[in-house]
């Protein structure tokens, strides 16, 4: 029978995030795949883990994924860590998982730590719906690209930046999306010093611009205000008025259509709803 690779969220500072699952799951593993063997020790002795560790990163994914789906294939468990939080959420694994789940293997999640998740529920903002972005380009037109999809997006962005980068994306997203948009810049989640500053996107790259933060930053980006309604065009709001009303939809219902459908205030919805009404039709 095939083995199975398990996909283990660990602490992003913190060492008490580990959780008990996912401590078992290292403790079992025929072999940890590791983006820094060295890093990962630490974590794999403070879950009591003697199971011997390997590297697979962006380097080498691409060469060692066929050798670690094969030993999977063959009946061995193994589980893959990043160096801190959810594998794959820009880390290295998404080869491989795709490959072993081609093979048949079993992919099991083991939740736990997410810096993304941590940084969008401590921003004060929107979390009822979100994008993720990674890190965005450095330069050139994908970085373009991505700037002007955030300045529509009507929902909260959660982006990822290296601290030296922290000020100039910021500035980025002032010019593009607005310096009014509200946002937060969360670093050192979890850790000793961890800080989150919540403002707006030109009060942040203003803070930012000298004094680059230090640690691990993601950015959380609040989405852009709806566009405000067009003027309604009374001819139009007349038609579709007498349009509902012959349809046999009273005025009260009327008005709440119209409301919706041409951005009108509820008394001048209601108004129009009545005024298209027969004289013989129930108001």
């Amino acid at each position: 029978m095939p083995g199975t690779l398990f996909v283990v969220s660990t602490p992003i500072g913190n060492l008490g995030d580990l959780t008990p699952r996912a401590a078992a799951v290292l403790r079992a593993a025929d072999l940890v795949l590791c983006e820094d063997t060295r890093h990962s020790r630490r974590l794999l002795d403070h879950a009591g883990s003697r199971a011997p560790a390997t590297s697979l990163h962006e380097h080498n994914e691409a060469r060692r994924t066929a050798e670690v789906v094969g030993r999977l294939a063959g009946g061995e468990t193994m589980a893959l860590v990043s160096d801190a939080g959810t594998p794959l959420l820009s880390d290295p694994g998404a080869r491989l998982v795709t490959a072993a789940i081609q093979a048949g293997v079993a992919v099991v999640p083991v939740p736990g730590a997410s810096a993304l998740l941590a940084a969008l529920v401590a921003a004060g903002l929107d979390a009822t719906r979100f994008t993720f972005y990674g890190f965005l380009a450095r330069k050139g037109a994908e970085r373009r690209e991505a700037l002007a999809e955030l300045a529509t997006l009507r929902h909260t962005a959660v982006l990822y930046e290296a601290p030296g980068r922290v000020g100039d994306t910021l500035a980025d997203l002032a010019v593009a999306c607005g310096a009014e948009r509200p946002a937060a810049v969360a670093r050192e989640l979890t850790k000793q010093y961890e800080e989150t500053r919540r403002g707006t996107l030109g009060a942040l790259a203003a803070y930012y611009a000298d004094a680059p933060p230090r640690g691990e930053v993601v950015l959380v980006v609040g989405g852009a205000a709806a566009p405000a309604p067009a003027a309604a065009d009374d001819d139009a709001v007349r038609e579709a008025a007498r349009a509902l009303r012959a349809d046999g939809l009273g005025a009260r219902e009327t008005a709440r259509v119209l409301a919706e459908r041409f951005g009108l205030a509820r008394n001048d919805a209601y108004r129009a709803a009545r005024d298209a009404a027969e004289p013989d039709s129930p108001a």
